[in-house]
């Protein structure tokens, strides 16, 4: 539905929040308007996304993760995408972490930026609109 409108007819949407309520609303968003800005609270410091903040000094991803997944298009591609990043390791030293949150951080720490890492993410999976923390 979306890609028959013209871009112009699409309304540019700002989201705000975190957690599986902004996930739930950026999926039905995505099938109104690929034009979606989510702006993401970044205060979590519990499970992968505190450890990875404790480890890294990094923010953590997790929030920012499912804001990308959600964002992920319909096509099997992007939904396996989407599973991917919100895969997480039941045992070992990965116990916990979702795939998502790793690749973010490695992402983060090859670019030095948060914003830049998120957007070669978004790239990566084909998410449409933009996560930023």
């Amino acid at each position: 539905m979306v890609q028959d409108q013209h871009p112009r007819s699409r309304p540019s949407v700002v989201a705000l929040g975190g957690g599986h309520g902004l996930a739930v609303t950026l999926q039905a968003l995505r099938q109104v308007t690929d034009r979606i800005t989510a702006v993401v609270g970044v205060a979590d410091d519990g499970g992968s996304s505190g450890r990875l903040r404790r480890d890294y000094g990094i923010l953590p991803p997790g929030d920012l993760r499912m804001a990308v997944a959600a964002l992920c298009g319909n096509d099997p591609a992007s939904r396996a995408w989407a599973d991917v990043l919100q895969f997480r390791f039941a045992q070992g030293e990965l116990d916990g972490h979702a795939i998502g949150n790793l690749l973010m951080a490695a992402l983060w720490e090859s670019s030095a930026d948060a914003v830049a890492g998120l957007d070669e993410l978004r790239a990566l999976v084909g998410s449409v609109g933009r996560v930023l923390p």
